[in-house]
């Protein structure tokens, strides 16, 4: 599957600005930790899942991470992409746990991404381009700030990955700021 077709399957799906958004920034993080990790060589393959990683979520979100791996088996894709896209709603809508370290990453920065790119929103900027970890740290604190952005899961992910918290908020900021405004 292309990026293209991947983009255009997105937005059969998917009709809102903000998600279709939320797909592309998810995918630049994903393709930023393919080359910080060493796998460079399936970047492409690491963007189609963080593109990919919502498919089912406005027209089915009850169904969340369980219709999106029906269809994408109707369509014949990938069973790494269907595993790999699933896996990141292990223990709260399915039992697809994250095994590669590409699915411990989407399931870690999936929800920091909507925290970073709220906290930005805050900005007088508008823009994670001059966020620093201090103030990503202060809104992480704030249960109120972006209280839909499960903090839970944010490190659970972290601790997955082996990392300390502050790792992973670091690292995902500076994959945003790599291509977003």
């Amino acid at each position: 599957m292309t990026r293209q077709e991947a983009y255009e399957l997105l937005k059969q799906y998917n009709k809102e600005p903000f998600h279709l958004q939320h797909g592309e920034t998810v995918e630049g993080v994903m393709r930023w930790f393919a080359k910080e990790l060493g796998y460079g060589e399936e970047e492409e393959f690491w963007g189609l899942v963080g593109l990919l990683h919502d498919l089912d979520y406005e027209m089915w979100p009850e169904e969340h991470c369980i219709r999106s791996q029906e269809l994408m088996r109707e369509l014949g894709l990938d069973e790494r992409l269907i595993h790999a896209t699933a896996s990141h709603g292990y223990g709260h809508r399915v039992e697809v746990k994250p095994e590669h370290e590409m699915e411990k990453v989407l399931y870690a920065c999936d929800e920091l991404t909507g925290l970073i790119g709220a906290a930005a929103l805050m900005r007088p900027s508008k823009s994670v381009q001059d966020m620093e970890l201090k103030s990503l740290k202060k809104k992480f604190k704030d249960k109120k700030f972006a209280a839909g952005c499960s903090r839970e899961i944010i490190a659970k992910g972290a601790e997955q990955l082996g990392w300390e918290l502050d790792t992973l908020l670091e690292r995902t900021l500076k994959a945003m700021q790599s291509f977003c405004d």
